[in-house]
């Protein structure tokens, strides 16, 4: 499955700028045979907009949705996409996957916030393994911080994920997330995993880019560097059930033995 990478950062604070940049890039990714989109962190209203987050917020099936439905309808292709999400007066921060027919599939509300700023701002999820069907792959859906926690990328390995999508906004100095720590989690859960940054400077924050598709063998079938950029690389079935077959981690390990982690 061609998957297509799109790290930006948009336009914060715009909502409908974004929704234009992401069908923008659907006609690219679209045109280069992607069959899925996705996108950085919250990507259709910026990340460090403070307050905004909550004026911008919109439910799971609101209008900046069908926005996105559209997009993935019109162009034939999945989108995954990053959006702060409000449930009467709760606001999550969010990923939500679309079918290239526009169904939504499935919607994650990130667990582990980091820092004040989410914390002030967010109420964390309490779902660790949301997933959809997808192309005959079992995707999976995770946000930024959640990933350095290996607790949860073994619970989708457990649950099946083959593909797990994280919509980023990983900052400087911490880009050997990026670098070192997501190739190892595809190879220690035998999946592969899509982790789509934003970029530059924005608010208190810089994003470091480096967003990268890492296979079950911890190679990086592709790399952005810390521009904006539509980075495409496949997700290959055939060989994500060869790898499963030669490196039995997860057929090796004694469950047993870690009930003191819980």
């Amino acid at each position: 499955m061609r998957t297509a990478l799109l790290q930006s950062s948009g336009h914060p604070g715009h909502v409908a700028e974004n929704l234009k940049a992401l069908d923008d890039a659907a006609v690219r990714a679209a045109a280069a045979g992607a069959d899925l989109l996705v996108t950085s962190e919250l990507f259709l209203t910026g990340y460090a907009v403070g307050d905004d987050l909550g004026r911008l917020a919109e439910p799971a099936d609101g209008d900046a949705a069908d926005a996105v439905a559209a997009t993935a309808a019109r162009h034939g292709l999945a989108v995954a996409y990053g959006y702060p999400e409000r449930a009467g007066d709760t606001v999550y921060n969010s990923v939500q996957l679309v079918a290239p027919d526009g169904t939504r599939l499935a919607n994650y509300r990130k667990t582990h916030l980091y820092g004040c700023f989410e914390r002030d701002h967010f109420t964390p999820g309490d779902r660790p393994v949301v997933q959809a069907e997808l192309d005959g792959l079992t995707v999976g859906l995770m946000i930024c911080y959640d990933v350095e926690f290996p607790e949860n990328v073994r619970a989708h390995a457990l649950a099946g994920t083959d593909l797990l999508l994280v919509p980023t906004a990983q900052l400087h100095p911490f880009q050997f997330v990026a670098e070192a720590v997501v190739p190892v989690r595809a190879f220690e859960n035998q999946m592969y995993i899509a982790y789509v940054n934003r970029v530059g400077p924005e608010g208190d924050f810089e994003f470091v880019g480096l967003s990268t598709l890492a296979g079950p063998d911890g190679v990086a079938r592709g790399r952005a560097g810390r521009g904006e950029e539509l980075l495409l690389a496949d997700v290959d079935p055939l060989f994500l059930a060869a790898s499963r077959e030669d490196n039995p981690y997860l057929l090796d390990r004694r469950p047993g033995l870690y009930g003191s982690l819980a």
